[in-house]
């Protein structure tokens, strides 16, 4: 049985076993600083960090905001040992039948095949692609911001509620100023 697991820094091995999946499924400049992740988990009221588990075994992890109005999904990964065998499926259909809201992810352009496969399972899952010029704000000074594009699963329209979702993602998660935040 499949089961998303709140987690605690104070869970050590499935914490470090959360800690060793981001860090390898995801280059360094699409993750946030691991001990503000620390901090995050462990005091965040919106932030939600989890590990996926297979009966006893850790097999995934999923991290996401929960907001007013949309879950935003930071990180969702399979360990490699574990791909091609159904879990990323799962998982996500797990995160979004649990989701009384709809569920947003961020993706990278499809601008290489795995890029364009990750895309394609997402719309699979059900989730629709938003083409509408979006950036990732980096998660540490120095590194670069990150052309993406938003995918999102249940009743949300990229016309009507786009910019909404893109200003409270980059103001909680990123923290990253908007302009009626900056007052420009």
């Amino acid at each position: 049985m499949l089961e998303i697991r709140p987690l605690r820094t104070s869970d050590t091995a499935l914490y470090r076993f959360m800690e060793e999946l981001l860090t390898s499924a995801f280059p360094a400049g699409e993750y946030r600083d691991l001990q503000q992740l620390r901090t995050l988990t462990d005091r965040s009221e919106r932030f939600r960090n989890h590990v996926v588990l297979d009966g006893p075994t850790p097999v995934g992890l999923v991290s996401w905001w929960e907001f007013d109005a949309f879950r935003y999904v930071e990180h969702l990964a399979v360990a490699p040992t574990c791909r091609n065998a159904g879990y990323g499926h799962r998982i996500v259909e797990r995160l979004c039948e649990s989701s009384p809201m709809p569920v947003v992810l961020e993706v990278e352009l499809p601008a290489d095949e795995l890029a364009a496969r990750r895309i394609g399972f997402y719309r699979r899952e059900g989730f629709v692609l938003w083409e509408n010029d979006y950036v990732q704000p980096p998660y540490r000074p120095g590194d670069p911001p990150l052309p993406m594009y938003l995918m999102v699963h249940g009743p949300l329209d990229a016309d009507r509620d786009f910019e909404t979702v893109r200003q409270t993602i980059h103001r909680a998660v990123y923290g990253y100023p908007t302009p009626e935040s900056t007052g420009k």
